[in-house]
């Protein structure tokens, strides 16, 4: 992953074109009909049951928005929520209340989807040596917030784009004449420009994962869309040579036999794809 200095860099950006996108010129409704001195509070209000996340960006929007903004908070990131919780009041300025209100509630609402999708495969894999991961299969601009929420409900992230690690995907692989070759030409190119990344490489066969362990110097091999006899027999033919992750199609239903492998870690995009935002809203009181 980036480092936290980036991470930060990245959540302002999504912060700043969130209120570019929803607010432009001026809030109108709010300007037409709210005086600008107006004081008022609003609740966070739990309309769903899951894990709530994004309660710390949400306090970072209200702080950007307006800095007198006052936040009471209940609930942290990360704990179980259930209909009619309330997480925080916010207070002051009623017309920054409303700028900051679309934002706030995107952002909560597909985080803490992410977050509760993502607990639910972290507690099916408990007792297991197997973590869940990301992937980059996530909004476009949102990326931060996303794979924050993923860590907030268990998780583990992958790398956050395509300049923090190398990952040598099939077409890598072809495109470069084959795995061994993408391997020697990747180790070239990190030394050259003296990047100090780690390299996965992914698999399609058996035949593929023994050519990649007779190559040095990978972090990681994707056993990708095999089966779990064949999961295992990699899982064997690496033993403590890298680590191992199993990604494609993995869902509910099969992600603990997954586990049980003996992988490191299981890689799924549905955690950020493939998920229905909870059910929130913020209430005037």
């Amino acid at each position: 992953m980036i480092s936290e200095e980036q991470f930060q860099k990245e959540l302002n950006i999504i912060i700043q074109n969130g209120i570019r996108e929803d607010i432009g010129p001026g809030d109108y409704s709010s300007l037409a009909c709210i005086p600008d001195n107006a004081k008022g509070k609003a609740k966070l209000l739990v309309k769903d049951n899951g894990i709530i996340a994004g309660v710390a960006f949400a306090k970072m929007v209200f702080e950007n928005v307006d800095p007198t903004l006052e936040i009471e908070t209940f609930i942290e990131d990360g704990t179980s929520v259930k209909h009619g919780d309330i997480v925080f009041y916010v207070s002051g300025s009623s017309q920054s209340i409303l700028k900051a209100e679309r934002l706030v509630l995107n952002s909560m609402q597909r985080m803490s989807a992410i977050a509760t999708k993502t607990n639910q495969y972290v507690k099916l894999l408990e007792g297991t040596n197997a973590k869940v991961l990301d992937t980059r299969k996530t909004t476009p601009g949102f990326r931060a917030c996303e794979k924050w929420a993923v860590k907030i409900g268990g998780g583990e992230n992958h790398r956050f784009a395509l300049y923090d690690m190398v990952m040598l995907k099939d077409n890598h692989n072809d495109f470069a004449g084959g795995i061994t070759n993408a391997i020697k030409k990747t180790k070239e190119f990190l030394k050259f420009n003296k990047l100090d990344l780690q390299i996965i490489v992914e698999a399609r066969n058996l035949t593929e994962i023994k050519e990649i362990i007779e190559n040095e110097g990978v972090y990681r091999i994707l056993i990708d869309n095999f089966n779990f006899e064949d999961t295992r027999k990699a899982v064997e033919l690496i033993g403590n040579k890298c680590l191992t992750e199993s990604s494609g199609n993995i869902n509910e239903n099969t992600i603990r036999q997954y586990a049980e492998c003996g992988v490191n870690y299981i890689s799924s995009g549905a955690l950020t794809h493939s998920v229905y935002n909870m059910d929130l809203s913020l209430k005037a009181i």
